[in-house]
């Protein structure tokens, strides 16, 4: 197809699966769950470190973590009690790195907040508000094997989880389903969470063309989506994962 064809067909796919029936069989179903912005900033940001695997397994996780936190996440965050057994795991997040985001979570919010540490002053890239995240949650004591739960750029990661988790808080809820309750961070400079699927798709529509689904290739994916939707790249995530995940183009 030429490339205004291929604009046109992202531009509908990505209008396509936008819609509330995307939310049922996705991880973004469990902050769905909460009305609070702490609630959902908590939540969200712990399903969406867990994103991995399919996504019945994820969702599946995501209820046992609400099941644990009960009614209001950011309630028992603020009130954890450090002797109290949690038992949790998913794939290789353990119990272990599960309380270790609970006391980071909280030494955050006893501070800032979760959105605070996102924020970038610089016109640098979304980089620098993961790099600000990640250095937050590394204050507080942790085990060394939570840090490979807190993904790094600067280190050439593609950071999927994380640019899933800023897209759900900071791009619009006019279609009911990202929540756009963050307004320190623009949605013009979100990245597309790459993935398998996205990367995949990507490279069969000749958008990307290096085989790693790595932060270069996010930045490559990162320039095109700004070329197609400039005020909304991350848009293009609904595209391009639709295509893949769920109609296995």
């Amino acid at each position: 197809m030429t490339k205004s064809e291929l604009n046109e067909f992202l531009l509908t796919k990505a209008d396509q699966f936008e819609s509330l029936s995307f939310i049922e069989d996705d991880p973004i179903s469990i902050p769905h769950q909460f009305k609070l912005k702490e609630d959902i900033e908590i939540i969200g940001l712990l399903v969406a470190t867990i994103a991995w695997g399919n996504r019945k397994s994820i969702i599946k996780s995501g209820n046992q973590l609400v099941a644990l936190l009960g009614e209001s996440p950011y309630d028992y965050v603020m009130n954890f009690n450090a002797n109290r057994t949690l038992k949790f795991v998913h794939r290789t997040f353990s119990e272990e790195d599960l309380v270790f985001f609970i006391h980071a979570l909280r030494s955050i919010y006893e501070a800032d907040g979760l959105e605070a540490t996102f924020k970038k002053t610089s016109a640098d890239g979304i980089e620098v508000s993961l790099t600000n995240f990640r250095n937050a949650m590394l204050e507080t004591p942790h085990l060394s094997r939570s840090t490979k739960h807190l993904s790094n750029p600067m280190i050439n990661s593609a950071c999927k989880r994380l640019n899933m988790y800023l897209r759900w808080m900071v791009r619009s809820n006019a279609k009911g389903v990202d929540f756009g309750i963050w307004k320190t961070l623009s949605p013009k400079d979100l990245h597309i969470p790459l993935d398998v699927h996205t990367g995949n798709i990507a490279r069969k529509l000749g958008i990307l063309d290096r085989t790693q689904n790595d932060w270069k290739s996010s930045q490559l994916l990162h320039e095109f989506a700004k070329h197609l939707i400039p005020d909304d790249p991350s848009k293009l995530d609904f595209a391009l994962f639709g295509l893949g995940a769920i109609e296995d183009f």
